[in-house]
């Protein structure tokens, strides 16, 4: 699954420069993170580091974008370039 952003953000921009895939964005009212563009830092590290390092704990997996550990690794891979 890809990652959501929850209502829940503060706004403190603390995840978006921790984002390998640059999928975290300023939105209208929150961050938001782009689906398209999240592979839950599969590839890059064990762990998603947005969640790691956000202070409100408002990352959680986006129930509507379902993704397999394959389909994340396939997705990074065609966002890199590189296969791992």
């Amino acid at each position: 699954m890809a990652l959501m952003i929850t209502d829940d953000c503060i706004n403190c921009a603390v995840c978006e420069p921790e984002c390998p895939n640059v999928a975290i964005f300023e939105g209208e009212d929150i961050f938001e993170i782009d689906s398209e563009l999240c592979t839950e830092c599969v590839g890059h590290f064990d762990e998603p580091q947005c969640q790691l390092i956000c202070p409100v704990d408002c990352i959680p997996l986006d129930p509507a974008r379902p993704e397999s550990v394959e389909a994340l690794q396939r997705k990074y891979e065609q966002l890199t370039g590189r296969a791992v």
